[in-house]
């Protein structure tokens, strides 16, 4: 315990990481509308690695390590959404294991990027696939496990999955709660967490409800209703939680209600969050936020309900807070003006669109560098294409002239390019440097040049976005 300007803080020291993940806090939510009721929400995303799966990536990790399934130096292999992977690569490099993660390719760059950088290994897949098809993600990762002899964690299966939750999540909730807790509204990705919270809350406190929140598209509410698994799945662009099937360790014996909700619903509600609670919650925390809200807003009588923060809203940035993104996707209405205008998705007066003025090498650049090379004046002089590639194909020739020219004080373009007749370049002690036949250089002043006045130059990026929008015109 910490000292203050004579106050006790509880804020411990921590010999490592992996001690941190746990313990996070609750927040009630005070600017959202919840009917009756309290709604509490567990930041699982102060998790160290920004999420409920780093809980159950360590209890995995080191139940495997108790009974020599991983032996020091192995190889751990996965498939997930994208969270227990990053739980898994945070408690994988700390403990000096090699870890390759299967993905779906509808996860976010920002978790592939994560992952990268902890030194994982990344393998997409498609995500249009179901389960016994070759290339959906975890049969895949069950596959390359037996073919490499690699650990294969897979969490859906994993009874150290649900225990995390068992004895970790649970009684943290209940003890924050003071005793004082009606219901839980939970997701279900491998069913990990649902299953650890109800079998600790049916010894500990009978009374409390569980509550799902599904994606449209997967067939779980379907089964809390019914009972049955129904053969029709739907996709969603939520990610980390919904199935397509009912996971090994998932138990919804005393599921209560299930709600299902909208991809639209998921992505608007974590906007709202944050605007109105300043929380930075992810795509899956919409979902269950939404259904919890639901539930609230339904009740006749006062209720004490907590669902999850179940990672952070960084991963979705480029995702559902970016609103071009959602606007393709059709989250978005923008509008409507009655006129051509109405077609353009990125306007240049909004600054979405990057103009390459003629006669800039924009053949050697992709569009993230065109603005960061783009000249203030908007004007390059014609030749530079030619110059980049000269100093490209000699370097040393480049940085012999640029040495001579400096010891003599002199600009490159004082003395006159034989190359092109009219210019001034210093040669001087770079003439005997390799250079190309003649004939080769007359032949070349004869094709075309991205910086002919009639022949604008164009990225490649940029043609196939035109070439996209006027084949979305004619369909129209």
């Amino acid at each position: 315990m910490a000292q203050c300007e004579g106050a006790a803080i509880d804020a411990p020291v921590f010999h490592n990481v992996l001690e941190s993940i746990g313990n996070t806090p609750l927040i009630e939510v005070g600017r959202i509308d919840t009917g009756p009721c309290q709604l509490f929400l567990k930041l699982e995303n102060q998790n160290p690695g920004g999420s409920i799966k780093d809980r159950i990536g360590k209890l995995m990790i080191e139940a495997a390590e108790r009974d020599g399934t991983l032996k020091p130096g192995g190889t751990i292999i996965e498939a997930t959404a994208g969270n227990t992977g990053l739980g898994l690569a945070l408690v994988a490099s700390q403990k000096g294991f090699r870890l390759i993660i299967v993905v779906p390719d509808k996860m976010a760059q920002e978790k592939i990027f994560h992952l990268k950088a902890l030194g994982a290994e990344v393998l997409l897949t498609r995500s249009d696939v179901g389960k016994g098809h070759p290339e959906y993600y975890q049969d895949m990762a069950e596959r390359i496990a037996r073919e490499t002899g690699a650990f294969f964690v897979n969490q859906f299966a994993n009874p150290a999955n649900p225990l995390a939750h068992e004895t970790t999540t649970a009684p943290e909730i209940w003890a924050q709660m003071d005793h004082d807790l009606d219901a839980v509204v939970c997701g279900v990705g491998s069913g990990g967490t649902i299953a650890g919270l109800s079998r600790y809350f049916a010894e500990v406190a009978p009374h409390v409800g569980m509550i799902l929140a599904d994606p449209e598209g997967s067939v779980l509410a379907h089964y809390v209703d019914t009972g049955t698994i129904q053969e029709e799945v739907g996709s969603w662009l939520v990610e980390g939680i919904g199935e397509d099937f009912l996971p090994p360790v998932c138990d919804l014996s005393r599921t209560q209600r299930a709600y299902t909700i909208s991809d639209d619903e998921s992505f608007h509600i974590a906007r709202e969050v944050l605007d109105k609670e300043g929380i930075l919650a992810g795509s899956s925390s919409g979902t269950l936020i939404a259904a919890a809200l639901r539930y609230c807003r339904a009740q006749e009588a006062p209720k004490r309900v907590v669902t999850f923060v179940c990672d952070s809203g960084n991963k979705y940035l480029s995702k559902m807070f970016n609103d071009f993104w959602m606007i393709d996707q059709g989250f978005i209405e923008r509008e409507q003006h009655g006129d051509l205008s109405d077609l353009i998705s990125r306007r240049h007066a909004e600054h979405s669109t990057i103009f390459v003025p003629r006669g800039y090498p924009a053949h050697r650049l992709r569009p993230h560098e065109a603005l960061r090379h783009l000249p203030a004046t908007g004007h390059v002089r014609r030749g530079a294409h030619r110059r980049h590639r000269r100093r490209e194909r000699h370097p040393a020739r480049g940085d012999a002239r640029r040495g001579a020219l400096q010891g003599a004080g002199r600009n490159r373009h004082d003395l006159e390019d034989r190359d092109h007749p009219g210019r001034r370049a210093y040669r001087g002690p770079t003439a005997d440097l390799p250079r190309r036949p003649r004939a080769h250089r007359a032949r070349r002043r004869h094709l075309p040049r991205p910086d002919h006045p009639h022949r604008p130059a164009q990225l490649p990026e940029a043609e196939d976005e035109v070439r996209g929008a006027c084949a979305a015109l004619h369909r129209r």
